[in-house]
């Protein structure tokens, strides 16, 4: 499996954000995530991803147990095999929109003109080839939030994880992301997806909701019904 949580829990002081939840991931599976807000949702997402520690329970990461490796270790886990889509953008303001994506590439050891090349090929798939120049400033919230799933795309990452990448987006460029991360799964790669909206969730071939830090339910779902209009190709 891409992800694999076993018993996982996750405690901050008195709260208890995730409850012995157990989930596998296969890779080219998407998976959903819903709940209410303070369910667990984004907790799962830091849970996966390393950005917090488990305070019971293993997890496993494209083969690796992230039980024990140190802060380093997992960042470069992360840089290796991990993307991450949040809510927020966190392009860096003083970096064009290319630089933000080829800064990623950079740092996992890529040359900065081929770095720069598929920067620009990651921002052409996600219809901005012509804002490659462009800062942070001088973008649109969804023309942001797009260059912020290009940079999670490039470097054909394991596993995608995106914790509410469509909130505030209009309804052609939130279903312009969301088939943009089904795309990569089709290429092999596992997303784990946390979102509000119906419409998105209806692309994971499964969705669970969260309930108090615990896995309420499961269903499978399929996007055969869903209709798209206007993506980008």
């Amino acid at each position: 499996p891409t992800l694999e949580m076993s018993a996982v829990s996750l405690q901050i002081g008195d709260v208890s954000c995730v409850r012995s939840l157990s989930l596998t991931i296969e890779p080219g599976e998407m998976v959903a995530v819903t709940g209410r807000s303070g369910a667990g949702k984004s907790s799962l997402i830091n849970l996966a991803a390393g950005l917090q520690r488990a305070t019971e329970g293993g997890i496993g990461v494209c083969g690796t147990s992230l039980d024990g490796l140190s802060e380093n270790q997992l960042a470069q886990l992360r840089r290796d095999h991990v993307g991450l889509v949040f809510q927020t953008d966190n392009l860096l303001p003083t970096l064009t929109a290319a630089e933000n994506i080829a800064l990623a590439l950079e740092l996992a050891g890529l040359r900065a003109n081929q770095a720069m090349e598929q920067a620009r090929e990651a921002l052409h798939s996600v219809d901005l080839g012509n804002r490659y120049a462009a800062p942070p400033e001088e973008l649109s919230g969804g023309e942001r939030q797009r260059v912020a799933v290009a940079r999670a795309l490039v470097g054909n990452k394991s596993l995608l994880l995106a914790d509410e990448p469509t909130a505030a987006l209009d309804e052609l460029t939130a279903e312009v992301i969301t088939r943009l991360l089904h795309l990569r799964c089709e290429q092999g790669a596992s997303v784990l997806l946390v979102t509000h909206a119906a419409g998105v969730a209806a692309w994971a071939d499964r969705v669970i909701h969260l309930a108090d830090g615990r896995m309420q339910s499961e269903s499978t779902r399929g996007i055969s019904n869903i209709t798209l209009k206007g993506v980008v190709s």
